[in-house]
C-alpha cells in the first residue's frame, strides 16, 4: 500500500550533501581512497574533562528526565557564558537548551511563523534555514551575498527586501558555508534596519569560537538595546566543544517565544539528554584549554592550505575569517574542464580523483564548492593535490 504523505514534506529539497555523502561512502565500502572533504564537525574527540564530567553524572544515577527547557545548572552556564563572552544578560526564562542548535532552530520556527511569513535568507547559507522556513509555513526570500561583499549581505539589501509579511531575518556569523563574520558596523546598519521595519533577527553563533587572525566575533544582540530585544540567539556546544554527537544547543531570547518553545519542547522530545546536558554544564565552566587549542589547529591548517587552493586552476576564492570551510568559486575550473555543470564536475572529482567536496548549490551558490579542513593536514594536502593534478589533466585551452 502506497502511503499519501503529508503536503509539508513535498516541499523539502533533497540534499546534494547526503547524494555527494552516500556516493563516497559507496566508493569507500569498494575499497577505493577516497577522502572526504565534506566533514560539518571537528575531527577531535570530545575533550577528557567533558566526558569526565558525563561519566560522572551517569554513575551518580542523573539519569533520569529532566525540565524540558533544560536543567537550571545548565540554563545558569549557558547565562554565565553570554555575560562572559558578550556581555549580555540574560534570565533562566530567556534560554532553552534543545537537542542540539539545529533542533533548537527547528522548534522556534514552529512556534514563531504562520502560512505564508516570510523570512529572509542570506546567499550563502546552511543548507537547513530554507528547509525549517518551508516545513513551518514558511515562505524564504533569498538576498544574494556576492563574492565582492564578502558572502555577506547589505543592510540596503534587506530593506529592498522586506514587505509587509517579512516577520525575520537569518544572520549566521562566522557562517558556513563561507566562514565570513559581519563586522559591527556591518551589524549596526542591519540591527537599525530591522528596527526600522519592525522584524526579528535569528543570530546563528554556532562558530563564534572558530575565530582566525585579527578577525573578531560580534552578537548583533550586542549592537544596541533594541537589537538585543528582537534577537534570538542560536548556539550550542557542538563546533566550540567537538560535542555534535551529544545533541545540546540553546536559544536566548524573549521569553514568551522561549516559553513557546518550551512548551513545544515538552510534546515533542520531553528533554534534551541527561547526560548530554551534564557534559555541556562542564564544557561551559570547566577549562577551555582544548577549545583554544582546537581553534589553533584549524587556524595552523588554513594557512598551509589555501595558498594550495588558490594555486588550483580556475579556483578563485575568498580567505575565511571563521568556521572550518573553504567556498572557491570553481565555475571556471568547471567549464574549462568540460564541465556542464559544478555539480557534474564535483562528481567527476569524487570518481576520478576521488576526493569528495560538497557542491555549493545546496548553499545556494551553484558555482562553488565547500571544503572542510577539519580533517588532518596530511589528507587534507593529498586532497588539494589530487584536486589540483584533476584540473591540471582536464583542462582545456581551446575553452577559452
Amino acid at each position: 500500500m502506497k502511503p499519501q504523505l503529508a503536503n509539508r514534506v513535498h516541499t523539502l529539497t533533497p540534499s546534494t550533501t547526503l547524494a555527494i555523502t552516500a556516493k563516497a561512502k559507496d566508493l569507500k565500502e569498494q575499497g577505493i581512497d577516497v577522502i572526504g572533504l565534506g566533514a560539518g564537525e571537528p575531527d577531535y574527540n570530545t575533550p577528557q574533562n567533558i566526558l569526565d564530567a558525563a561519566l560522572k553524572s551517569m554513575n551518580e544515577g542523573k539519569t533520569k528526565y529532566t525540565p524540558a527547557g533544560g536543567l537550571p545548572a545548565l540554563k545558569k552556564a549557558v547565562i554565565d557564558k553570554l555575560q562572559r563572552d558578550q556581555e549580555l544578560s540574560y534570565e533562566p526564562s530567556e534560554i532553552l537548551v534543545g537537542i542540539g542548535a539545529k533542533h533548537v532552530l527547528y522548534t522556534f520556527f514552529q512556534v514563531f511563523l504562520n502560512e505564508l511569513d516570510e523570512v529572509i535568507i542570506p546567499i550563502p547559507y546552511w543548507v537547513s534555514y530554507p528547509e525549517q522556513v518551508k516545513l513551518a509555513g514558511g515562505v524564504p526570500v533569498y538576498i544574494e551575498g556576492t563574492a565582492k561583499q564578502q558572502y555577506k549581505i547589505t543592510a540596503q539589501q534587506i530593506k529592498s527586501a522586506i514587505t509587509d509579511k517579512t516577520r525575520a531575518i537569518i544572520l549566521n556569523s562566522p557562517s558556513n558555508p563561507s566562514g565570513m563574520i559581519y563586522s559591527e558596523t556591518e551589524l549596526q546598519e542591519i540591527a537599525l534596519v530591522c528596527k526600522e521595519a519592525n522584524i526579528w533577527i535569528i543570530s546563528d553563533e554556532i562558530y563564534e569560537k572558530l575565530i582566525y587572525g585579527d578577525a573578531q566575533h560580534v552578537s548583533i544582540a550586542q549592537v544596541s538595546d533594541d537589537a538585543k530585544e528582537r534577537t534570538i540567539i542560536i548556539n550550542g556546544v557542538s563546533k566550540s566543544h567537538s560535542m555534535t554527537g551529544w545533541r545540546i544547543g540553546y536559544a536566548a531570547g524573549n521569553k514568551q517565544i522561549i516559553k513557546a518553545m518550551t512548551d513545544l519542547a515538552s510534546h515533542s522530545t520531553s528533554n534534551p539528554a541527561t547526560t548530554s546536558q551534564y557534559a555541556a554544564i562542564e564544557a561551559y565552566t570547566g577549562t577551555q584549554d582544548a577549545v583554544e587549542e582546537m581553534r589553533a589547529a584549524f587556524e595552523s591548517r588554513l594557512e598551509i592550505i589555501f595558498p594550495k587552493v588558490t594555486a588550483i586552476p580556475g579556483f578563485k576564492v575568498l580567505k575565511p575569517q571563521g568556521a572550518f570551510y573553504l567556498l572557491p568559486d570553481v565555475s571556471e575550473a568547471a567549464r574549462m574542464t568540460g564541465y556542464v555543470s559544478v555539480d557534474a564536475f564535483v562528481e567527476a572529482i569524487l570518481t576520478e580523483a576521488n576526493v569528495a567536496v560538497i557542491p555549493g548549490s545546496g548553499f545556494g551558490a551553484p558555482s562553488t564548492i565547500r571544503l572542510s579542513y577539519a580533517t588532518s593536514l596530511d589528507l587534507l594536502e593529498a586532497a588539494v593535490a589530487r584536486i589540483d593534478s584533476f584540473v591540471r589533466s582536464k583542462w582545456q585551452e581551446d575553452l577559452l
